[in-house]
């Protein structure tokens, strides 16, 4: 098994630590290896290639750190064509709020995603994806996937 070395601020190595050995982990190399697993996993998801999706992403970040909403507004320039829709929010007293509806197909929403997680600074990136090119609310599992 290769040997990789990771770069990481001091608190997310605590937390993952932490982590580890709250869930019974062996230590932090099999936290990682199980979350590059789940990452790469997200959208791979054969059920929803080649079908017309809604995605809703939401990125927080510290309103001080302007680089992020400068990024933010860049993309949605660049994914014109994905991006439906654009809402900014204040949230707290530091905090800002970025939502995007998205209507495309899973490789641009991957993609789109894939850039926003790989902003610097950014708090939280949270999504959902859905599809849209027929619904049937019985089989829907409550969280849109």
């Amino acid at each position: 098994m290769a040997v990789v070395s990771v770069s990481m601020p001091d608190e997310l190595l605590e937390r993952l630590d932490e982590f580890a050995d709250e869930h019974g982990y062996t230590g932090r190399s099999e936290v990682v290896r199980e979350a590059s697993r789940n990452l790469l996993g997200e959208f791979e998801d054969t059920r929803l290639e080649d079908r017309e999706l809604m995605g809703i992403v939401t990125v927080l970040f510290d309103y001080e750190t302007t680089t992020v909403e400068e990024r933010m507004m860049q993309l949605r320039h660049e994914h014109e064509d994905l991006v439906a829709s654009n809402f900014h929010s204040h949230v707290g007293d530091h905090y800002c709020m970025e939502l995007f509806v998205l209507e495309g197909r899973l490789e641009d929403i991957s993609t789109f995603v894939g850039k926003i997680r790989a902003t610097k600074d950014a708090l939280t990136v949270d999504y959902s994806v859905t599809p849209v090119d027929s619904f049937d609310p019985i089989s829907q599992d409550g969280h849109g996937q």
